[in-house]
């Protein structure tokens, strides 16, 4: 059975890409860093100017399920489907990076900050620092990694383990985050809100 995993090139693909979209948000105006001059490994407080601008946040958890989903569509691209006609699934990776990377250029767009701004609870929403959108590449390519080593069982176990526990810690998650922004329910948006 071939392996979603990159060899050599495809690893290297998948941090020019990572690289690349590092360059493209600084290009957008985007801050390397968080504007208070600091790096966080963890930044709990959603509601706050430092929510998305620090390594990892209560939103790191979607972004390992961006990598479980990714993986699982390579897994069905590639495996059962044959779409590539039995080339080397070592691209599976660099082709989630890809995604991953256009949405992080897509969340920082003033078009995508506007919606989080009037359709959620994000209401002072700056966008991401630039080294946060690159650890949430990183955090999809470990949710991809992860989905490579454990059954499928295991690993929509771990995806619906990681939606219930964000709901209850903040009241939110990856599927009330592309509800709201695509289809924005007042009710959903005050519960969130603590009402």
């Amino acid at each position: 059975m071939t392996s979603l995993m990159p060899n050599r090139r495809g690893l290297t693909a998948a941090i020019l890409l990572w690289l690349g979209f590092g360059a493209i948000l600084l290009s957008m105006g985007r801050s390397p860093i968080c504007e208070c001059g600091s790096i966080k490994l963890w930044h709990g407080v959603v509601q706050s100017s430092e929510n998305s601008q620090h390594l990892s946040d209560w939103y790191t958890f979607s972004h390992v399920i961006h990598g479980l989903l990714f993986y699982f569509f390579a897994h069905l691209l590639w495996r059962r489907w044959n779409w590539f006609g039995g080339k080397p699934a070592i691209w599976a990776l660099p082709i989630a990076v890809l995604f991953e990377g256009f949405w992080e250029v897509l969340e920082n767009s003033s078009l995508i900050i506007d919606r989080y701004r009037s359709v959620t609870v994000s209401f002072g929403y700056e966008g991401d620092a630039v080294a946060n959108s690159l650890a949430d590449i990183g955090w999809m390519a470990l949710g991809f990694w992860i989905a490579s080593k454990l059954p499928w069982k295991a690993s929509l176990a771990l995806g619906l383990a990681f939606e219930l526990f964000t709901l209850a810690m903040i009241r939110d998650n990856l599927t009330l985050n592309v509800l709201m922004l695509v289809w924005p329910v007042d009710a959903i948006r005050v519960w969130q809100g603590g009402g």
